[in-house]
């Protein structure tokens, strides 16, 4: 008898257009950089990028969809190159992922 699969963590989040746009960026840089080295992109980011596209204001990410946007999100957010408006709308999106993230971590009361 098998066991039935444990079901993906998933977390939804509202962003705006303007967020979206930061989040549809940072996936396509990930995805155009691994195409450019020669290699095949990570499913995670290209299963990302067909959830925002298909998505309107709330998208659903898997919890490790999530975590690693927030890494890329942050490591964007660091380079003197980002424009103002995306450190604005990107840090908005890390927080409300964090939030989300950190919700599942912590029990209830």
């Amino acid at each position: 008898m098998s066991s039935p699969q444990p079901e993906t963590e998933t977390h939804e989040v509202t962003l705006s257009r303007d967020e979206q746009w930061v989040v549809h960026s940072v996936l396509a840089s990930e995805i155009d950089g691994a195409i450019d080295d020669g290699e095949s992109p990570a499913e995670w980011t290209l299963e990302a990028l067909e959830t925002l596209e298909a998505a309107g204001e709330t998208t659903v990410f898997t919890a490790y969809q999530a975590q690693t946007l927030v890494d890329r999100l942050t490591s964007y957010l660091a380079r003197v190159d980002t424009p103002e408006d995306d450190t604005v709308h990107g840090s908005a999106v890390v927080d409300r992922l964090e939030t989300r993230l950190e919700s599942r971590e912590s029990p209830p009361q």
